[in-house]
């Protein structure tokens, strides 16, 4: 992006911004309907109870970081925004949410830098969700198991657990935890791998996360790829979501299997590059921001503050990336 292009008056950014409104409540139209009436779906649910950021989170648009909004006064009060010289000008703050957020801003750019550039792994076949109901007579969810607790026991067992994604392992069943690598919290960045959906859907958590430091547009496009993912996910699962209208992917066959990893393989496409674009959004957005600042009200003192706690936070990103 151009210097030029990283100013917007308030008629190209509210422009942008109505547009991003009438993307996100599209997107979210269906869950907010089934939420007034008090309906819950064993699919979608997940989309806004797992990651927990409701519709008027996707619907607040941003520019991204380093991207100037003219006559955007309204927003100084917002999070991680700061003025950037005249005409009322803010701008999203890289350097202040790595000042604010060191840890989380160390382990986002771990997370997206090391997974996109590990190669994906296409061997588990969606077993996760397998395994979490495995010799259990309790499930996660209440739909009855298309194949049986027997069945379904059976096909676990007729298959090796090559899960990578702490969060998926840490609901697996004791007996079926023992039939997996142990996975830990804390091992996580070394285990991530952009074969695997649930860190595709991760992607949305991140972009989320960084706030306005992400373009509203992209952080959408994450969302969609989620919910492309989760339905896979789902049908994938040894569930019989025939009532929600979801026709299984039957991972115990050839077929299943085949038609599984081919589309794996393609979120795994798409969630990379959504990861990259993230890091350049963001992170291109550093050095923007301050000079935006530079251009305002700052005084020499407190501008010349201002860069070296970007550039020392930013040497720790890349340390901590590098380690």
């Amino acid at each position: 992006m151009t210097v030029a292009s990283r100013v917007l008056d308030r008629a190209a950014w509210q422009q942008r911004e109505r547009l991003h409104h009438e993307r996100a409540d599209a997107l979210t139209a269906a869950h907010r309907e089934r939420a007034s009436r008090g309906e819950k779906h064993p699919v979608w649910d997940f989309l806004f109870t797992y990651y927990s950021y409701a519709p008027s989170r996707l619907k607040r648009w941003h520019a991204g970081a380093g991207v100037v909004l003219r006559d955007a006064s309204e927003r100084l009060d917002w999070r991680w925004y700061s003025p950037a010289g005249s005409h009322s000008s803010v701008v999203a703050d890289a350097s202040r949410f790595a000042a604010e957020k060191p840890g989380l801003a160390q382990l986002i750019e771990r997370m997206l830098r090391r997974t996109a550039a590990r190669p994906g792994q296409f061997g588990c076949f969606g077993l996760h969700e397998w395994a979490m109901v495995y010799r259990d007579d309790e499930h996660r969810h209440s739909a009855p198991l298309r194949l049986g607790q027997a069945g379904t026991d059976a096909v676990v067992e007729a298959h090796e657990l090559r899960c990578t994604h702490y969060d998926a392992f840490r609901f697996f069943t004791p007996a079926a935890a023992g039939r997996n690598r142990l996975l830990d919290r804390a091992g996580q960045p070394e285990h991530e791998q952009p074969g695997c959906l649930h860190a595709g859907m991760d992607v949305y958590k991140w972009a989320i996360k960084l706030g306005p430091l992400v373009p509203g547009e992209l952080l959408l496009d994450a969302f969609e790829l989620a919910a492309a993912i989760r339905l896979l996910d789902m049908e994938a699962a040894p569930y019989d979501l025939s009532e929600w209208g979801v026709e299984p992917v039957a991972i115990e066959t050839p077929e299943g299997k085949a038609e599984y990893v081919r589309r794996q393989r393609a979120f795994a496409g798409r969630g990379n590059v959504l990861r990259r674009r993230i890091l350049a959004a963001w992170l291109a957005g550093e050095a923007a921001d301050l000079d935006a600042q530079d251009a305002g009200s700052q005084s020499a003192h407190g501008a010349q503050t201002a860069l070296d706690a970007a550039r020392s936070s930013r040497s720790a990103m890349t340390r901590s990336a590098a380690s």
